[in-house]
């Protein structure tokens, strides 16, 4: 299986970034109707797509492509969307396929500020990234980090280690529209169990840095996994909050606590860590939420009627299958 991820970049133009991500990378993933899914980095997104368009014109929505070309997909994706165009229902090679494509900047600035929130969460969970020019597998350990500190946040004072990365899986969903109603419910609980390996490996070296610094204790339990206590202080609390994105923590402060008077100071002083942690969950609930929204409203206009139905009944049917 594994030989075979990213191998739909033999028909698409050069791309400075390519990950796969999604049910590809369960290991026992039988279903070979789902559809393998990829995020793109490319340094200018008009011109890529007007490149694919010569190459692979049936990728995307024919109205897109006679009113407007590359220029409307792109405008489309950044004014309506997130700055990401996806193109689903791509049939090659028997399989079928998803990728997004985004401005290689602007993927990195969500992972490393949390701006949009929407793909900087998808690289919060298990990808297995197949090219890298810029270096961006190294800039995701700042957003690695921030959703463990995020994380950490909302947990109690004892917790596993499955637990966790429950809690980091489930960031980039509070707030979701689309968990209202067309999502499974027992999907991260799903992600986690099918990649647990994988989330060990991403996480594993933050937690025993996080240890180092003795704001958390690791003990094992019997099913091979970690049980992790964390110190819940103040200062603890405003040792994790520090590895949140600026963005967050300004947003955070806004009635939180007095702005430290050190002009050239970020810090914010933490009053609880209750107040904290409720602060946080609003600010982040609020940015997916208005993503998540921007992004539906964006593929269903790219992807035009037909397979944005089918895309969302997919969806529902996993939801309805969940909820029963």
């Amino acid at each position: 299986m594994e030989t075979s991820l990213g191998s739909l970049l033999k028909i698409l133009p050069p791309v400075d970034f390519c990950c796969v991500y999604g049910s590809s990378l369960h290991p026992n993933n039988n279903d070979k109707s789902s559809m393998e899914d990829y995020i793109l980095g490319v340094s200018n997104p008009q011109q890529w797509h007007s490149e694919n368009l010569q190459m692979n014109r049936d990728h995307y929505a024919s109205w897109m492509v006679s009113l407007g070309g590359a220029k409307l997909i792109t405008n489309v994706a950044d004014h309506i969307g997130v700055g990401v165009h996806f193109n689903p229902f791509v049939s090659w090679n028997d399989k079928m396929y998803k990728y997004g494509v985004v401005q290689t900047d602007d993927l990195v600035q969500d992972m490393l500020n949390w701006e949009r929130f929407y793909l900087s969460g998808r690289l919060q969970k298990p990808v297995r990234v197949v090219v890298d020019n810029k270096e961006i597998e190294n800039v995701n350990l700042v957003n690695l980090r921030a959703a463990s500190s995020a994380a950490l946040l909302l947990l109690p004072s004892k917790f596993t280690e499955r637990e966790l990365y429950a809690k980091i899986c489930s960031l980039s969903y509070m707030g979701d529209l689309r968990m209202l109603f067309a999502e499974d419910k027992n999907k991260v609980k799903k992600i986690v169990e099918g990649q647990f390996d994988l989330f060990r490996n991403m996480y594993n070296p933050l937690v025993e840095e996080y240890a180092t610094k003795q704001l958390l204790r690791l003990s094992s339990c019997g099913d091979h996994q970690m049980t992790i206590s964390q110190d819940c202080s103040l200062s603890a609390t405003s040792s994790v909050v520090s590895s949140l994105p600026e963005s967050v923590r300004i947003q955070m402060g806004m009635g939180l606590a007095e702005r430290n008077t050190d002009q050239n100071s970020n810090k914010i002083t933490i009053r609880s860590r209750e107040e904290a942690a409720s602060r946080m969950q609003k600010v982040l609930r609020r940015k997916v939420m208005i993503s998540s929204a921007r992004q539906a409203v964006a593929g269903f206009i790219t992807v035009g009627a037909v397979h944005g139905i089918k895309y969302l009944g997919k969806k529902m049917q996993k939801a309805w299958k969940s909820s029963s």
